[in-house]
């Protein structure tokens, strides 16, 4: 520590009287983060709400996971079965593909990765961040690291974990590549969002020709999209009530395939069971060669929603997840396998319609019905993965600003994104009306599944050692097996590009490049804003009016920088004869965390002397956190009031003109307590005020002569000043800079949701103010 305070001392030296200036009157909130500090956990759930919480997991997490068996054998043998060996090989792989990356890499070990609770490769990045400066937009600042919420592990500085963090933070290409890893992540569970849907809805439709072989696949595929058009449409009533909806179906999925597998193993062949000997795998391959390799895109089949699994995390507490999974889905799912392997085993030419050939015509009926609900269910866990991945990407600015509904009070991270949903059910109509055959949606199916495990891995790898601080031989281990089973897998279905693979990365393609594009659109309107800054000289060579009148009310100035004055208010007050009598500052800043809690999310200190009336006030928004609040204006102006008493009672206490709030550590260590709540400052006796060294009386006048001014502006009313930011491309840039910029970043930028839709602002009370920039 005392290394670290003299390089910053040696930092400092040499700079000069601006510095200075700027560091008196406008610092960076340390002393405030560390007032709101209030360790925030969240409470642990109960064991009637754990099994409450599985059962219902099972309507929103795992119905992609479980309607596997409807298509896995019809993938895997496209061109039917010659020996029956082969379906014992192949069930072979489809137990150890179950066991080692649902069951032992997400379940037990990826799931473990969350952030706080949160899951996917957003969720990842976002951990890393506060591991390691890799973040594009450069608004970290210490005052961050002070949240309750802001958890990270420490580092050793000469460890393994150190020099990587080194090695990522040096170049601004390890921090691309990383953000692109993750952005192409992103896509393909948007992929998984549309294919999932149209293979579920369109193989358990395909059911019915069992019974009606005279049926036109084309009226099948009517019935799968009039399917999904319904079930895009009850998307807007969230997980919480589709869950309780779909819960008691998947549930009752689950108790049949797994019944009905047990029935085929005693009725047609029970040695199917020597499958969990691994042996049958590596004779599998030496049977069938290239195409035991091929096959392996349909064996990837059974192993689809894992990802999803591990982006609805945020829905669902992991021990819920984790019970429900090994004592429902993984055995029913085993059974259920092991029952058409045993079927097809004496009914080898029925490889096509396995599912359905293999059960009871006795149950046929009801059992075609429950698996066109769960084939509704896995839609649903594919679709709630890609709105908590949208909403993530939205929040670190890598995503443009869509409408976010959250759909429970009681859990923050259900919620439905209307534009993308309707954009998913487009593209999934699409894809079913395109193709009309399993065969190809499975190709495409399997691609997106393959690349998004992989990426995750990849992630891992990182998490592992800047987060977990694991040796390097437990993460080459880890690396090793998981790259080995994922690489295989993607040298399987990667060659079917021409078959329908091509499509997740069309998809990808598309996804790819808005989100790169609005992300380095929005780093560079950061960047101009943080070059083009006004110095606090020359807000004090205006004087107390600020070079005009002041009128009564208060402004609120809403910006992108949480420290310095930014340009758009030079622009507001140059070009406007009055400003409002007291400023204030907003900046709604959105951190590499889960949550802020309402007790630390606004930050309030005193911008220049205290006659020019100016406030900056700092809003800290995690990436689950809902911005849009009926009550976010009373919310700043509250935080303002409170700031102003605080300062009154530690004015108070010192005889000195001079004295600032944020550099008395004695006063503040002596009333860290009555400064936490505003509870505790309503309670604050007449005591406590005169050891202080001044009267209640006098003190309570200083105080007044403040919060009757504010009140008064308040009362005078509030005006929200929105800078309308239109960036352009300099003349002399290059063609890459002008095409990200001046078309795709613009048309992006007409199309999406406004500041003021988002922050909730009264248009009564808006005030844009426009200016163009050039980056």
């Amino acid at each position: 520590m005392e290394g670290s305070v003299d390089n910053d001392k040696k930092k400092n030296e040499g700079k000069g009287g601006m510095w200075a200036l700027q560091q008196k009157f406008d610092q960076p909130m340390d002393e405030e983060a560390s007032k709101l500090k209030n360790m925030y956990t969240e409470r642990n759930c109960s064991w009637m709400m754990l099994v409450r919480l599985s059962f219902q997991s099972l309507g929103v997490v795992y119905g992609d996971l479980g309607t596997s068996p409807l298509y896995v054998f019809y993938n895997t043998f496209p061109k039917g079965i010659n020996d029956t060996e082969d379906v014992v090989g192949a069930l072979s792989l489809i137990i150890y593909s179950l066991t080692l990356v649902p069951l032992i890499k997400y379940v037990f070990i990826v799931c473990r990765a969350n952030d706080n609770g949160q899951g996917g490769t957003f969720a990842l990045y976002s951990l890393l961040c506060r591991h390691a400066k890799i973040k594009m937009i450069p608004n970290q600042h210490r005052t961050d690291e002070k949240l309750t919420t802001y958890s990270r592990t420490p580092i050793h500085e000469h460890s393994f974990a150190a020099k990587t963090k080194r090695w990522l933070e040096a170049h601004a290409l390890n921090k691309n590549a990383l953000l692109v890893l993750v952005l192409l992540g992103t896509c393909m569970v948007i992929g998984d969002g549309i294919l999932t849907p149209a293979i579920s809805v369109l193989s358990a439709s395909g059911g019915i020709k069992v019974n009606h072989p005279w049926m036109k696949n084309e009226f099948i595929v009517a019935i799968a999209v009039l399917i999904l058009v319904g079930l895009f449409c009850v998307q807007h009533h969230g997980p919480d009530k589709v869950g309780w909806l779909f819960a008691p179906v998947v549930l009752l999925w689950f108790i049949l395939i797994g019944g009905v597998g047990v029935y085929n193993i005693l009725k047609h062949d029970m040695t199917v069971l020597r499958a969990f000997c691994p042996l049958h795998i590596f004779w599998y391959f030496k049977r069938r060669g290239k195409h035991g390799w091929t096959s392996l895109g349909g064996i990837m089949l059974s192993i689809t929603g894992t990802e999803a699994l591990f982006a609805d995390l945020a829905h669902f507490p992991l021990s819920a997840i984790q019970l429900a999974f090994t004592t429902v889905v993984f055995p029913c799912l085993l059974l259920a396998y092991c029952g058409q392997a045993a079927y097809l085993m004496n009914n080898k030419e029925q490889v096509y319609d396995a599912f359905y050939r293999s059960i009871p015509e006795s149950i046929y009926w009801p059992m075609y019905i429950v698996a066109t609900l769960a084939a509704i269910v896995a839609s649903q866990a594919s679709i709630s993965a890609t709105f908590s991945i949208i909403n993530q990407a939205c929040a670190l600015g890598c995503f443009p600003r869509v409408k976010v509904v959250h759909t429970s009070r009681k859990f923050l991270g259900q919620i439905y994104v209307p534009d993308i949903n309707w954009v998913l059910m487009i593209l999934c109509i699409l894809v079913t009306t395109g193709f009309q055959n399993q065969s190809q949606i499975g190709n495409a199916y399997g691609t997106a599944v393959v690349i998004v495990m992989l990426v995750t891995t990849f992630l891992m790898i990182l998490i592992m050692i800047l987060v977990w601080n694991c040796s390097w031989f437990l993460v080459f281990i880890m690396t090793f097996l998981s790259l080995v089973v994922e690489c295989t897998y993607f040298s399987a279905v990667v060659i079917k590009v021409d078959q329908g693979a091509w499509v997740p990365l069309a998809i990808a393609a598309v996804f790819l490049l808005i989100m790169y594009v609005w992300h380095y659109g929005t780093v560079k309107r950061y960047e101009f804003e943080m070059q083009s800054r006004i110095s606090m000289a020359w807000i004090l060579n205006l004087g107390p009016s600020l070079g005009l009148v002041r009128v009564p009310g208060i402004g609120l100035v809403y910006t992108e920088l949480a420290s310095g004055v930014p340009r758009i208010f030079s622009h507001f007050i140059t070009n406007l004869p009055a400003i409002h009598s007291v400023v204030v500052l907003v900046c709604v800043k959105s951190l590499p965390v889960y949550t802020v809690p309402e007790d630390e999310r606004f930050l309030v200190r005193r911008i220049g002397p205290k006659n020019y009336h100016m406030f900056r006030c700092v809003a800290r928004y995690g990436y689950k956190d809902q911005k849009r609040d009926d009550e976010f204006e009373k919310k700043i102006l509250d935080s303002v009031f409170l700031f102003a008493k605080l300062e009154s009672l530690l004015d108070g206490s010192s005889d000195s003109d001079d004295y600032s709030l944020y550099n008395q550590e004695t006063i503040h260590s002596d009333l860290n307590d009555t400064f936490s709540s505003v509870v505790d400052i309503t309670v604050l006796s007449n005591e406590s005020v005169s050891d202080l060294g001044t009267s209640p009386a006098h003190m309570e006048h200083m105080e007044m002569d403040e919060i009757d001014f504010l009140t008064r502006c308040r009362d005078a009313g509030v005006v929200h000043i929105l800078g309308n930011t239109i960036i352009k491309a300099r003349r002399d840039s290059g063609i890459y800079n002008k095409i990200c910029i001046d078309y795709l970043y613009a048309f992006l930028r007409k199309i999406c949701r406004q500041h003021s839709v988002i922050f909730n602002v009264p248009h009564e009370s808006l005030l844009n103010v426009g200016q163009v920039v050039f980056v």
